[in-house]
């Protein structure tokens, strides 16, 4: 009974950790990303939405469920989404390949935002280019 117990206290601070590692690295990706003109988009918006990440735009808005290291799945538009990080680990930029489109973006800034935030800046900026 003792070993069972002592499983089940170990198998808690080990889910305990993960969860608490990824909410910190999921947190990295937070941020805009601006595209070049012309592209199918101008930026997108990643931001947290409860435990995971959501990416908005001009098109539309998407969970993104990570896939790799720095590689994540664009569930709405059944694409990819490829993080860049420079010598330093620092995220710099976005590579997404979805709807046969590929974009290659540069991180505009180090904002975390949450969902709630990323809706208010994207009317924000919808309303000043009217």
């Amino acid at each position: 009974m003792k070993k069972l117990m002592m499983f089940c206290l170990l198998l808690s601070t080990v889910v305990f950790v993960q969860a608490q590692t990824k909410d910190s690295t999921l947190q990295d990706f937070v941020g805009k990303y601006k595209f070049p003109e012309g592209s199918i988009v101008t930026e997108v918006v990643v931001s947290m939405e409860g435990e995971g990440l959501v990416m908005s735009s001009s098109v539309g808005n998407s969970t993104l469920v990570k896939t790799g290291e720095d590689l994540f799945s664009i569930t709405a538009y059944d694409g990819t989404a490829q993080f860049k990080r420079d010598a330093n680990k620092k995220i710099i930029g976005i590579n997404i390949n979805a709807g046969g489109y590929v974009l290659e973006g540069t991180r505009s800034d180090g904002i975390a935002l949450n969902h709630a935030s990323a809706v208010l800046l994207k009317r924000q900026l919808f309303f000043q280019r009217k």
